[in-house]
């Protein structure tokens, strides 16, 4: 797949109900964010049996807005349109549940940890409720695939490869929110935290780049951990080689942080969220671009 434009980047391109790049006009950093997970365009096909209220809960809300400024700063920021409980961009095609198909997969599934849960490609669960009262066809699954996965996927794959390409080394930021449970499963109360950083133990990305970010937000006074509770996915599993000069780092936000306490609107705390983003953004793309 190539993208629909050429070097040098700039401005927007997407492709309809499925993406939107924002790009750097001037002064390009080897960075590229991506938000796979902050879509809120429902496809019509979806027919979920569940209402809107709480398919929604499963959005990483306004988490593409937080990273806005990235363009500013020299990085591209990549985001998805479709929702992820339609189908995830950050599972591999193969994490599926075979009981919630119609009919078997012509290739050997690969579930994987959170897929038991309601949490693979095709999502089966909101706030604990099934998504759907039917099986899905192969044709159904094979067309979410074909139509959101795999664009997604590629395009965020070619813009990682330019950029390597072009600066001989590249950090990609997949961004994320998540809603912290109040109680551990040992009941007692969770420790508080603002930011998760994951690199997969250090396989996706040089462990004193995840380390910097975490020192960034610490000193802005938020608490970070690295690797607990999320080490990343598949979109980092996908393209972090930093053996090979490609790093590949998730960031979790804890949503109490910008969102209102039933989830969906932006609290009194997003103003000032989105001002230290802007910052960490900012010191991120100045220690990377080539002096």
């Amino acid at each position: 797949m190539t993208l629909p434009h050429s070097e040098p980047l700039q401005t927007t391109d997407n492709i309809d109900g499925v993406l939107i790049c924002r790009h750097p006009e001037q002064n390009r950093a080897p960075v590229v964010f991506d938000s796979p997970h902050s879509g809120q365009s429902y496809p019509s096909d979806f027919r979920a049996a569940l209402p809107m209220e709480m398919l929604r809960s499963t959005e990483d809300r306004f988490v593409d807005e937080l990273f806005s400024a990235a363009p500013l700063y020299g990085a591209t920021l990549l985001h998805a349109i479709f929702p992820r409980s339609y189908i995830d961009p950050n599972r591999h095609h193969l994490d599926l549940d075979a009981s919630l198909l119609a009919e078997p997969w012509p290739e050997e599934l690969q579930p994987g940890s959170k897929t038991a849960n309601g949490k693979g490609l095709i999502r089966s669960r909101a706030m604990g409720k099934s998504i759907y009262d039917r099986k899905l066809s192969l044709a159904e699954v094979e067309g979410r695939v074909e139509a959101y996965w795999k664009p997604y996927q590629e395009t965020l794959s070619a813009l990682l490869t330019r950029r390597w390409e072009e600066f001989g080394a590249v950090w990609h930021i997949n961004c994320h929110s998540w809603t912290p449970p109040d109680k551990g499963r040992d009941g007692n109360p969770v420790r508080h935290l603002d930011f998760c950083l994951g690199d997969r133990d250090g396989a996706t990305c040089d462990p004193e780049f995840t380390a910097f970010v975490a020192e960034t937000l610490e000193g802005m006074g938020y608490v970070v951990r690295i690797n607990r509770p999320f080490k990343g996915m598949e979109l980092i599993r996908r393209n972090g080689a930093p053996e090979r000069g490609r790093h590949s780092l998730q960031i979790e936000i804890n949503r109490h942080l910008y969102l209102e306490p039933e989830g969906f609107g932006k609290s009194g705390g997003f103003a000032q969220l989105k001002e230290n983003i802007e910052r960490l953004i900012s010191v991120i793309c100045d220690r990377v671009k080539p002096s």
